[in-house]
């Protein structure tokens, strides 16, 4: 049985609350498998990633990572050393006398967990033999063309071999399985087709066939339960993949997802229903003075301001002062990120703004890679003029500096007439000339490859933002990641967050949603939906999400014109907001971060494995169902001192930056309200106590 204190968990509503006990951790092996494992292709290795500090710190020496071997990975992010763990040395041993390269090392980011990488290429030669054991396990065959599937085979095939080496040398310890995906699938039906004395978890972070369906701009959600999953499977040459999916799902212990949200398009996509829903974190790093954040803030929106300054060169005929900047980043899926919606309401906007006459200018910067063969040279020209004109107003300024401080020390008062001469006139008139252009700003950044058939190009087209004089929304395309090197915007994305005021991801098909999440850490508003994780699990832990910074757009129970216009309400009422609300607001949003400290989600994880374990090994674990699910008490109420959202107290009409609301300013005391936050948020596991000289355990502790 398990020992030690018990531990009552709660999951998110809909799924169960169990009574449980501490994990005698020492007794365990922990395996995360994902090919995602120091390989960067999507949002499953941030979840890996920032997750390994809070994990490592729990399991210590006996937490390891499954992952592919890529020679450059391991050059720059893994430091090569021996396993201190007897059964792991063996496995990695004997699968190396047996034809196979298998790395062990330290990953080398926060929490340096160990990793265990599969050199696919190397293994290859074992293709047609695994396929066959594929088949005879669940009789699922792979075309030969499908090289990522073949890959995915490979790298299962070998994470079972590995799995089974470990198990036969444990030495009487227990091991705990989780598969990411259906890139690491195959590892769990072989494992348990060979019957491995195993506890296996299964997580799926979107499902295969929901990603595609919403891509065709299908209604998925309002029809879940009438797709031929089959027959839309077949159709799109994904059966092959769609199979090894749902077999990981039905063969694992324990099935999860990352929302609720994808816990009802899994039980209908993928026929079972998930058993816990484990929430994505961040491993949040909160300052020691509560408004560096907001001095960062400062700085990196002058860096914005200067790209801004050399990209409308010429056209730079609105205030900086009293310009929002706004982005959407993250995959090119223009509908699934919810970029058509945007363009759309970014159109009515404009003409919201135009209508009102007012001063207030929005910047969007589109951060999507795209197919591009260049930089954009009107766009490198205008940073180029930005520079040269810089230097010529501290040319000037250095002589002008001079002659005053000469006439200074004489005791005069210079002739400003005279202070200039006329070779610094001719110079700033050639430069007032060098920055007229026949053009417009360009939109992209960057030459597109595919032009005109873009979908963010041809939507720009066809509502007309060409970036205007008389345009107050103007449009940045950067079809590329961003990159602290780029000769262009030199800054890292991180930075670039933190410059701008509101990113906005109107996402269709958003699993959890990494880029709302990581704003928030940061102290920035953002748009988000009902359609995503993020959306969902905020909309059930705070009261009113709007005073925070959080706005959710209904995508689901709103047609696509409602929801284009409650999108462009959000929009017009931030850019109504005054300098002092928007500071406010970010306040309130980087408070949020504590909901998504993985110090608090990892807990679900926690659960995941104690159930797993109580259902691989029922003799020897067990867990206890107990009362209903509830998260009173987990939940930030609706801030005092505003009305329900801070666009209720403005003007009809948008303000100036710079005015304040003074009536606001006696309302709001930020000390109160975050200690009112402090109190009413608590942990979503209510923890017992801890025996008396009995050290808490990493993420014991009450906010």
């Amino acid at each position: 049985m398990l020992r030690g204190r018990s531990l009552s968990v709660t999951s998110l509503s809909g799924l169960p609350r169990w009574q449980v006990e501490e994990l005698p951790v020492e007794e365990l092996l922990l395996f995360e498998v994902a090919w995602e494992v120091t390989n960067k292709v999507g949002g499953i290795y941030t979840v890996i990633q920032t997750k390994a500090k809070t994990t490592a710190d729990e399991w210590g020496d006996n937490y390891f990572l499954i992952g592919p071997y890529f020679e450059h990975n391991m050059k720059t992010q893994v430091e090569q050393c021996e396993p201190v763990n007897d059964a792991v040395r063996r496995a990695v041993d004997a699968m190396n006398k047996h034809g196979c390269q298998v790395h062990f090392g330290r990953w080398l980011i926060e929490g340096s967990p160990y990793v265990v990488l599969f050199d696919i290429g190397y293994s290859a030669w074992n293709l047609d033999r695994w396929k066959g054991d594929l088949w005879e396990a669940c009789s699922v065959g792979i075309p030969y063309h499908d090289r990522e599937a073949n890959d995915m085979l490979i790298f299962g095939s070998l994470t079972a071999w590995f799995l089974k080496e470990v198990t036969d040398h444990a030495d009487g310890k227990h091991v705990i399985a989780q598969f990411h995906e259906w890139q690491a699938g195959i590892g769990l039906i072989l494992s348990r087709a060979r019957k491995l004395p195993i506890a296996t978890i299964f997580t799926t972070h979107a499902t295969l066939l929901g990603r595609y369906l919403c891509a065709a701009n299908i209604d998925f959600y309002n029809h879940l339960d009438k797709f031929n999953i089959d027959k839309e499977a077949g159709e799109r040459q994904i059966y092959h993949r769609y199979c090894m999916e749902r077999a990981s799902v039905h063969c694992a212990h324990v099935f999860t997802t990352v929302s609720e949200i994808t816990a009802i398009e899994a039980e209908h996509m993928l026929k079972r229903k998930p058993d816990v829903v484990t929430p994505n974190g961040l491993n949040v790093k909160k300052f020691s003075a509560v408004h560096e954040f907001q001095n960062l803030h400062a700085m990196y929106k002058a860096r914005i301001q200067d790209f801004v300054r050399g990209h409308f060169y010429g056209h730079l005929d609105f205030d900086l002062e009293k310009t929002l900047f706004l982005f959407i980043a993250g995959r090119y899926e223009f509908s699934n990120k919810g970029a058509d919606i945007f363009l759309e309401s970014l159109s009515r906007l404009n003409f919201l703004l135009r209508m009102h006459k007012s001063e207030v200018t929005v910047v969007v910067f589109f951060i999507m890679p795209a197919k591009t063969n260049n930089f954009n040279v009107e766009t490198l020209k205008g940073q180029a003029v930005r520079k040269q004109l810089w230097d010529i107003a501290h040319s000037v300024k250095e002589k002008f500096g001079k002659k005053l401080y000469d006439a200074l020390l004489r005791g005069e008062i210079p002739d400003m007439n005279n202070i200039l001469d006329r070779d610094d006139i001719t110079i700033m008139k050639r430069a007032i000339f060098s920055t007229q252009r026949q053009s417009l700003p360009p939109v992209t950044t960057h030459n597109m490859i595919d032009d005109s058939t873009d979908p963010i190009l041809s939507t720009i087209r066809r509502i007309g933002l060409f970036n205007s004089r008389t345009d107050r929304v103007k449009v940045i395309l950067h079809p590329e990641f961003l990159s602290s090197t780029s000769p262009l915007l030199p800054m890292d994305y991180e930075e670039f967050v933190r410059g701008c005021h509101l990113g906005v991801f109107p996402s269709y098909y958003e699993p959890w949603g990494y880029t709302p999440a990581e704003c928030t850490v940061m102290g920035i508003p953002s748009v988000t939906t009902n359609l995503s994780g993020f959306g969902c699990f905020m909309q059930e832990h705070v009261a009113d999400p709007t005073a925070y910074g959080i706005y959710i757009v209904d995508r689901r129970f709103r047609s696509p014109d409602d929801s284009c216009n409650q999108l462009t309400q959000f929009l017009y009422g931030f850019c109504k907001q005054s300098r002092r609300q928007r500071i406010i607001q970010r306040n309130r949003t980087e408070r949020l971060s504590d909901l998504l400290d993985w110090r608090y989600l990892g807990r679900y994880y926690q659960h995941a494995r104690h159930l797993t374990l109580s259902r691989a090994f029922p003799d020897k674990f067990h867990v206890e169902l107990t009362s209903p699910p509830t998260t009173e008490g987990f939940k930030y109420p609706r801030p005092s001192s505003v009305p329900p959202s801070p666009s209720g107290s403005q003007a009809s009409s948008p303000q100036s930056s710079d005015v304040e609301d003074e009536v606001e300013d006696e309302r709001y005391d930020e000390e109160e309200e975050a200690e009112r936050d402090r109190l009413n948020i608590k942990s979503p596991f209510s923890l017992s106590h801890v025996p008396h000289g009995k050290k808490k355990l990493h993420g014991e502790y009450k906010n």
